[in-house]
């Protein structure tokens, strides 16, 4: 009997040593036949961590770029190259070089969801989870901070760590899509149900969200909270993760638009062709990867981030317990 291409991508991921790291927002199929599903710095982390020595990163090129920085001396490979987030791209070296000279004094920290060079051009790095925590701990209270590239996050920030936040305008066009009609709508039709809105999302969907988390605070409080229902303000894919590991809850999007479609590009046989040809591989130079280590270390060492994963013995006991039900 022929083997499925999922059972042939196992195989081949045994063959290979490598290890499949799927993001939140990946098709459900991929997010099935990975062997760990988070967030993206988590993720590099875990590539780090395991002990495989080829990482087949399912996600965006920023997320693949820092788990080689993670990394350095293992295979990254990205099942299609043009999978880049907008966001990241929306800030370069060279822009932020200028925004240093216009703000001398201004300490840096870029969002995770930024190229090698900008993080090497930074302070320290923060993600979502921690970036109030990050602006709090690692910078003194009277020193002003350019934060990059996300001018949501950086105002949730601003907010919430009550510090001179210097903001650049990048935002997630997916998160963006998002609107506020679009919640209180969702609000209407499901009057029990709780929101909960990634902090990339517009402030005016924050002030109508129950709780403000990243992805892996979304799966924490979702299943903390005694709610049933949840709307959930962030990219589509992650609703796959809610319903498979909170099976008695209900989530709903609240609109048809928040769709990454660069994170959706990563596809099954791309994934196939990457384990048998090792194409698509990613490189850091030197001198970048020297600085965004140091910027993501200094965040490491200042946050104790814990995102939740999954893993395919947590999806194999889901699937036992789904068939004795």
């Amino acid at each position: 009997m022929a083997l499925t291409i999922q059972e042939e991508i196992r195989q081949l991921a045994q063959e290979q040593g490598a290890v499949i790291l799927a993001h939140n927002y990946q098709h459900p199929e991929v997010q099935e036949i990975a062997d760990f599903i988070g967030d993206s710095f988590e993720l590099a982390k875990v590539g780090r961590e395991v002990p495989q020595r080829m990482i087949v990163f399912c996600g965006v090129h920023f997320m693949a770029e820092t788990a080689k920085i993670l990394s350095p001396e293992k295979s990254v490979h990205m099942p299609d190259t043009h999978a880049g987030c907008p966001m990241a791209n929306m800030i370069s070296d060279k822009v932020l070089a200028k925004l240093k000279e216009k703000h001398p004094g201004a300490g840096v920290m870029a969002y995770v969801n930024s190229s090698a060079k900008v993080k090497a051009m930074s302070d320290v790095c923060c993600t979502s989870a921690n970036a109030v925590q990050v602006a709090e701990v690692y910078f003194p209270e009277d020193q002003p901070i350019i934060f990059v590239p996300d001018v949501s996050l950086g105002a949730y920030v601003k907010e919430r760590a009550k510090r001179k936040i210097i903001l650049y305008e990048g935002f997630c066009p997916t998160h963006h899509r998002i609107l506020p009609e679009d919640v209180r709508r969702a609000k209407a039709n499901y009057p029990n149900a709780k929101v909960i809105a990634h902090p990339e999302c517009q402030q005016e969907v924050m002030d109508l969200a129950d709780y403000v988390e990243s992805t892996s605070g979304m799966l924490r409080q979702a299943k903390a909270d005694p709610a049933r229902e949840f709307i959930v303000c962030t990219e589509q894919g992650l609703i796959h993760r809610l319903q498979r590991e909170i099976p008695e809850k209900i989530f709903y999007s609240p609109s048809e638009l928040n769709v990454c479609p660069n994170m959706k590009k990563t596809t099954l046989d791309k994934i196939k062709i990457t384990l048998e040809t090792h194409n698509n591989p990613i490189y850091v130079e030197e001198e970048v990867w020297q600085g965004a280590y140091a910027a993501l270390e200094r965040m490491m060492q200042t946050s104790s981030l814990q995102a939740p994963l999954v893993t395919r013995e947590m999806r194999q006991e889901w699937r036992e317990l789904a068939q004795v039900a």
